[in-house]
């Protein structure tokens, strides 16, 4: 379990606290919301960031994510846990997509471990396309919610070096001697493929949330994963980019679904 490192909190507002955790042996960096006064209703959230962009960078991945999960927790009265992928922000290691997929597992782990039960994936970008991944496999997982989520990376496939160069630019990628096999490294992004998983999460419920505006994930990619989940429920948002954790009309369709819905996997 990670140790709480700092936060306290008062009233109705949510405990917020630092913590690290453990994944293939890396430590990574999280914060974690916890309702405080409120009564333990077994319900979590793990909420995941995307890709640095060039502006961002690795540095300031997931940087206003803290904010997001409080609020959450604050309206859902559930402990909400963010994380930092490896190679982003405070996080030990190098960009790898299938390490990212096994930092998801890890962070499910690591809630678990604080005694949630019934945990709920929260992803914006990459981070939602892993999400989806992560809960056909997880049995933990009860339901997910992926916004601006490509269905998969086969562009990413296709130009593997294309790619190391970016993730090097960015940051996600310190070590120069990284990765070790680029084929064996290009395989895990090859492998990673959200639209081929989705069906093993239903009949657990799925939101999917797209900007009209996206100009990085197009609106196929969402429909093509509502269409194989089955009973996903699609909501796209008028005029809205890629950054959707900013848009506040998202996050409000965020927060009222995992009410609603949670309601009814008591």
């Amino acid at each position: 379990m990670g140790a709480n490192e700092s936060g306290v909190g008062a009233g109705l507002s949510p405990v917020g606290g630092n913590l690290r955790f453990s994944s293939d042996g890396l430590s990574l960096a999280g914060y974690l919301a916890q309702p405080s006064g409120a009564r333990a209703s077994g319900h979590g959230v793990v909420l995941c960031h995307g890709f640095p962009n060039k502006g961002r960078g690795a540095e300031n991945s997931g940087k206003s994510f803290p904010e997001l999960a409080d609020r959450l927790s604050a309206s859902l009265s559930w402990p909400v846990l963010t994380i930092n992928f490896r190679g982003c922000a405070t996080s030990e290691g190098n960009f790898e997509l299938d390490g990212w997929q096994r930092d998801v597992a890890a962070a499910v782990a690591e809630l678990t471990s604080l005694g949630v039960t019934a945990v709920w994936l929260v992803g914006f970008g990459t981070g939602g396309s892993l999400c989806i991944c992560e809960g056909a496999s997880n049995p933990a997982v009860v339901g997910v919610s992926a916004a601006a989520s490509p269905g998969d990376f086969d562009d990413w496939a296709r130009h593997p070096r294309a790619l190391l160069d970016h993730a090097r630019e960015v940051g996600v990628i310190r070590d120069a001697g990284f990765p070790a096999d680029v084929g064996e490294w290009a395989r895990g992004l090859a492998a990673t493929r959200p639209v081929d998983r989705v069906a093993e999460l239903a009949p657990r419920p799925l939101l999917l949330l797209h900007g009209s505006a996206d100009e990085i994930v197009p609106t196929v990619d969402p429909l093509a994963l509502a269409d194989a989940h089955g009973s996903a429920e699609f909501r796209m948002i008028d005029g809205a980019g890629h950054e959707l954790r900013h848009d506040p009309r998202a996050v409000a369709m965020l927060t009222g679904w995992l009410s609603r819905t949670s309601r009814l996997v008591e």
